[in-house]
């Protein structure tokens, strides 16, 4: 319903701006006659809501995933305006550009904002309890765990385990869940779709620990279309997004590709291109407020301006990284004792709290990330991204596991997924898995996606340090 109201109000809407509320006086408008131009403004419309429809925008799965149904309703768009313009080209049809460019502008930026305020009362339904997927859950007890655990993180997706299934002999607790009631069976289609009519599931999600055969499936899906209960497949991968997720059918058996992250070659020239592009323009754009930062600290408090400290980098080099100063001179000395006297000192997030060490106006800067805009020159030169893993001293990257060694695979970043989840409200485990996220799947849109929430971020000084 909103997609059509959009698509329409955006085409009627091009045709006022360009022909207004009174019709042309002549026949014809930039070369195309005026019957043209009325038989587009009608036809359009329709045409646009069944692109939507056949890029799977409306799909129920589809709304409320924020990123991706931003996509493909763009992707949509696109493919519309751009079939309208081969058309238009290979029937001479020579319409006003003022007429095309209005009218998708005008529908691409309505239909993002119609799916975003849907976006936002769905999340405000689902945190009510509403218009959520009441799932039983098939599997281990640790498999059913580590899903349950992963839902809880996401109560966005609109999905709320109710119960689990475990084979007959499998009496291990879940710990993650210990209030999930449990059932138990031989895993036949006959038992889950009795389980499902007895816990009242609308889905079914199927993980690993349990045994059941290609038979089993097969017959379980077919009960489960019939009594039209949805059917999910929670494979054992973690840390995976979307884009590096393609099913390849074989004989009839639907293989998972995982594709392999890479960010060289054109990627990394992208990256870079847009990191110096990025920085040179916010620098530009923010020199007044650099010097008027630069002159306040100069004058409330003794010391330099700027303070530099060596951070690790991309593949463990190192490299000055330049803050505004928001502490007392001679603060790092300081730091050691403070870890001890808080029992912090043997874990890899240096962070003290309550800080003494910082000036009142550092408190300022430190509130809304202002001491880190002369980061903006370490990426302009090449030391830093603007978006990235964040860089971290050399006695943090040695208390390191395996695991988090591989956030030094790309370099750091002024802003980055963990600082835009919570920033330092996080626990170290929680800001290394969403870093090896990004690592793992990194994309240029997740880069503009994280500098968009970098700015909320940074409005609502959320987790400042």
């Amino acid at each position: 319903m909103v997609d059509a109201v959009v698509v329409t109000w955006s085409i009627v809407g091009a045709h006022l701006l360009r022909f207004g509320l009174h019709p042309a006086t002549s026949d014809s408008i930039a070369g195309a006659p005026v019957a043209t131009y009325t038989l587009v403004t009608i036809l359009l419309p329709p045409f646009w809501w069944l692109m939507l429809g056949a890029w799977g925008s409306r799909e129920p799965r589809m709304l409320g995933a924020g990123a991706e149904e931003y996509k493909r309703v763009l992707a949509a768009t696109l493919w519309l305006f751009g079939t309208i313009a081969i058309v238009a080209y290979a029937l001479q049809i020579d319409l006003a550009r003022s007429y095309v460019g209005s009218a998708f502008p005008l529908g691409a930026v309505g239909l993002i904002a119609g799916r975003w305020v849907l976006r936002q009362h769905l999340r405000l339904e689902r945190s009510r309890g509403g218009s959520v997927s009441r799932l039983l859950l098939v599997g281990g007890p640790s498999a059913i765990g580590h899903l349950v655990s992963a839902l809880q993180r996401a109560p966005n997706a609109g999905y709320s385990p109710i119960a689990g299934y475990l084979a007959s002999n499998d009496t291990h607790a879940i710990a993650d869940a210990p209030d999930l009631p449990l059932f138990h069976g031989n895993g036949t289609a006959e038992e889950i779709r009795n389980v499902v009519s007895a816990s009242g599931a609308d889905a079914v999600a199927i993980t690993t620990g349990v045994r059941l055969t290609p038979q089993t499936m097969r017959q379980l899906g077919w009960d489960l279309a019939a009594a039209n209960i949805g059917l999910i497949l929670a494979p054992a991968l973690t840390d995976i997004a979307g884009p590096r997720i393609h099913t390849q059918p074989v004989a009839g058996l639907p293989l998972i590709h995982v594709s392999t992250p890479k960010l060289t070659g054109g990627k990394r020239v992208a990256k870079r291109s847009f990191d110096v592009l990025g920085s040179a323009l916010l620098i530009l754009i923010l020199s007044p407020v650099l010097a008027v930062i630069a002159l306040t600290i100069k004058l409330s408090s003794p010391g330099p301006v700027l303070y530099f400290q060596e951070r690790v980098g991309l593949r463990g080099s190192t490299f000055k990284m330049t803050k505004f100063r928001s502490m007392v001179p001679g603060a790092d000395h300081q730091l050691d004792k403070l870890l001890v006297a808080q029992g912090s000192a043997g874990t890899p997030l240096f962070k003290v709290e309550n800080d003494p060490r910082i000036t009142p106006i550092g408190g300022i800067l430190r509130k809304y990330s202002l001491d880190e805009l002369p980061q903006l020159f370490n990426v302009f030169f090449g030391s830093m991204s603007l978006v990235g893993p964040r860089p971290q001293r050399d006695g943090e990257v040695a208390l390191y596991d395996h695991a988090a060694h591989r956030r030094l695979y790309v370099q750091p970043g002024m802003s980055g997924l963990w600082q835009v989840s919570g920033r330092s409200n996080l626990t170290w485990d929680e800001s290394i898995k969403l870093d090896l996220y990004y690592v793992e799947n990194w994309s240029m849109a997740a880069d503009l996606l994280i500098l968009f929430k970098t700015f909320k971020a940074v409005f609502f000084s959320t987790g400042a340090v």
